[in-house]
């Protein structure tokens, strides 16, 4: 297993993360109180987690309108032991409608950051949180203004690292230029299915690159700067490993019966090939895995106990992208 860039940092954090968007209940604007049956739904999921070594947790101040940040909160009270075990990172920066706006914009101006980590810290009922991600980029950014906030944050102690999550390499260098601290994490949609970020690297001075979006040198810039790459969407939400392909491309179904058939010839889970795909690369990927679902966070707990060949990784890729190397 690849050393993870946290690793090397000095951050012992597990292999995979829990994201836990699912927390609170399916309804994303849901203003209503909390429920037992959400809290017993995240105190599964998370004693699920902690069984198969994870000790990071993913949320954001926007999962379930703060309900998920809640429901772990409501965890952490009843394991009081529990929050010098774990690390625990949380995102700002989206703002949903709201009395300003009725409109979803990005907000990464000095008075959202500061407002949103004192949101998150009462709702999660701790202290401090270890890792805070900026969520999505903010065309009206101002760099000196999140420097200001992060140093604030940093010396009141109530964030210990910081990151980003979906942005570029030329994004980061802006904001670093500004920081007095490393930027440490990058949170980027990588999957099996979403693999136009392996495709980048190879579709130079050829015609799909006109239609890549995924930004160019960020891979690459994360791994020379000992920059921490998650993976959110992992699973590719069950695409692979059980959810009904009826309408779904042929590509889909063949890439599904692809890593079945690993998952039988290795005797694990078709979510621990899908993850040990990702983590085959040498950037050191920690996937974040989405589901809420116990028996799911156990099956993907065996991503971390095989390891793909150089053969077996080309063989996925190639069917996922349908169609072989240029």
């Amino acid at each position: 297993m690849r050393t993870l860039p946290l690793h090397r940092r000095d951050i012992p954090v597990s292999t995979l993360v829990l994201g836990c968007m699912g927390f609170g209940g399916k309804d994303w604007f849901d203003q209503g109180p909390l429920t037992a049956e959400q809290i017993k739904q995240g105190r599964e999921a998370v004693d699920a987690a902690l069984s198969i070594g994870i000790n990071m947790f993913d949320h954001a101040n926007i999962y379930k309108s703060g309900k998920a940040e809640q429901v772990f909160g409501e965890i952490l009270k009843e394991q009081k032991s529990l929050r010098d075990k774990i690390f625990i990172q949380s995102k700002c920066g989206i703002r949903f409608a709201d009395d300003k706006a009725p409109f979803t914009r990005f907000d990464f101006s000095e008075e959202n950051i500061l407002q949103t980590v004192e949101g998150s810290l009462s709702r999660l009922g701790i202290d401090y949180m270890d890792f805070l991600l900026l969520h999505r980029p903010d065309p009206l950014v101002d760099p000196e203004e999140v420097a200001s906030a992060f140093r604030k944050l940093k010396d009141a102690g109530k964030v210990r690292w910081f990151g980003v999550s979906n942005m570029s390499a030329a994004q980061m260098k802006l904001l670093q230029k500004y920081l007095d601290v490393p930027i440490v994490v990058n949170q980027l949609e990588l999957s099996l299915y979403h693999h136009n970020w392996v495709d980048a690297s190879i579709n130079l001075n050829q015609a799909p690159a006109a239609d890549d979006i995924f930004p160019e040198g960020t891979i690459e810039y994360c791994r020379m700067e000992d920059i921490q790459i998650q993976s959110w969407g992992s699973l590719a939400q069950g695409l692979y490993t059980g959810r009904a392909l009826d309408n779904e491309p042929d590509t889909v179904k063949a890439t599904a019966k692809k890593v079945q058939d690993y998952a039988n010839q290795k005797g694990t889970t078709r979510e621990a090939i899908v993850l040990a795909w990702l983590l085959k690369h040498p950037a050191g990927i920690q996937p974040v895995i989405g589901t809420t679902n116990p028996e799911r966070i156990r099956a993907c707990g065996e991503a971390t106990r095989i390891e793909l060949t150089r053969e077996e990784w080309y063989d996925l890729w190639i069917t996922a992208r349908g169609k072989g190397m240029p």
